[in-house]
């Protein structure tokens, strides 16, 4: 692929980081990986990516929170946020929803597939906005 599609990673898990970055590089993505919130944060204003993909679960600033932050903020409030988690009730997808998240991916996950699937859920989500 010619063109990179960049995508911050916000995960607290250093292997889920990298493996998350190697499958991702598979379907065209250039990963920005960040380890907790305020950095995850940083980047995304600094990077505009084109995709954000954000664990719910880390320690000090949890996803919800990076979330609204996100959504409240100019800079960011375009980027679409896929929320990575384990948490998969139904509550949990209406909660990350209200605040903002585009789509939700729930763990586990096949690391290995989830570079089809996130591949898969941004061409449909490009092809509902059409925001390239």
């Amino acid at each position: 692929m010619s063109k990179w599609i960049h995508v911050l990673v916000v995960d607290d898990d250093e292997i889920v980081r990298k493996a998350l970055e190697y499958s991702l590089k598979l379907y065209g993505f250039k990963v920005y990986p960040a380890e907790d919130g305020p950095t995850g944060l940083k980047l995304a204003r600094q990077n505009k990516p084109k995709l954000i993909l954000l664990d719910w679960m880390m320690p000090g600033m949890d996803g919800l929170e990076i979330l609204s932050e996100l959504k409240h903020d100019k800079r960011t409030e375009h980027i679409p946020v896929f929320m990575l988690t384990g948490r998969g009730m139904i509550g949990d997808l209406d909660q990350a929803f209200d605040v903002g998240a585009d789509d939700y991916i729930t763990k586990p996950f096949d690391l290995m597939e989830l570079g089809k699937t996130v591949k898969a859920k941004w061409e449909q989500y490009t092809n509902q906005t059409k925001v390239q």
